[in-house]
């Protein structure tokens, strides 16, 4: 007889329970608490810190500005505290000088704010009081000297760049042909005169200006070497050539020119 053994399991039934999970409380809550007392304390510290500014220290080289012009622009900008002083309205303040080019402002730790100016380099007069930088930007309207040394350009409000490009487009070329400026303007119709050094008076008109600059210093000045002291004018505003205004009534082979009707 053959028997088998059967392997009875009993079944036992269990009641469901919830998962437990994992959750570290401690680690959860830290950081929204440590965030909540840094709200709270930095303003605190901030304010604490936040001390009245003890020194004001003014750097630059002096030359135009003066440091007690500096540091009366900047005095009322120091009102505020260390860490709250608005370094930009500060800024402003010293940049609205005349002659100011640049402004650098920093804070030094624990109570000092250091000012920082480079003034304007003049490369021109403009009009009457006025005075163009290097990068032909009118800077002041109101000089208090006369800059007698410094070429005279002159124009409409609003063409002081297109001027200030000319000036730097014929200056050192009429150095290279031994001429000296005297003074570059523009008129209100946009007609631009050049003013030499002895006076004489070289019309370039409205249009083609910089082709009429050219043919200037390629044809016109070395045919006058020698003879410029006696010339009047040149008037280039034509399409081929130009023409001579003497001082004198004098018959030169120079007074032959080519001359067109169509004049700007």
């Amino acid at each position: 007889m053959i028997r088998a053994r059967i392997n009875r399991r009993k079944i036992v039934k269990r009641a469901w329970r919830w998962p437990k999970l994992g959750i570290n409380w401690r680690a959860m809550l830290l950081p929204p608490a440590l965030a909540l007392a840094l709200a709270v304390l930095l303003p605190l510290g901030r304010e604490a810190l936040d001390h009245p500014v003890g020194a004001l220290v003014v750097e630059g080289p002096f030359q135009r500005v003066t440091a007690v012009q500096v540091q009366a622009a900047a005095a009322e900008g120091l009102q505020g505290g260390f860490l709250s002083l608005d370094l930009g309205e500060l800024r402003d303040r010293v940049a609205a000088l005349d002659w100011v080019d640049s402004v650098r402002v920093n804070r030094v730790w624990p109570d000092v704010v250091r000012v920082r100016i480079t003034e304007h380099q003049a490369a021109a007069s403009w009009g009457e009081t006025g005075l163009l930088n290097i990068r032909g930007e009118l800077f002041t309207t109101h000089a208090r000297h006369p800059y007698a040394e410094l070429p005279r350009l002159s124009g409409p409000t609003g063409s002081e760049q297109d001027v200030a490009r000319l000036y730097l487009a014929v200056r050192g070329r009429l150095a290279d042909a031994q001429l000296a400026l005297d003074s570059l303007s523009m008129d209100a119709r946009g007609a631009v005169e050049v003013v030499l050094g002895g006076g004489q008076r070289i019309k370039l008109g409205r249009h083609d200006v910089d082709a009429r600059l050219q043919r200037f210093f390629a044809v016109v000045a070395p045919a006058l070497a020698g003879e410029i002291e006696r010339v009047e004018y040149v008037d280039l505003r034509y399409t081929n050539g130009f023409a001579i205004g003497w001082e004198a009534e004098v018959e030169p082979a120079l007074a032959q020119f080519t001359e067109s009707r169509n004049r700007g």
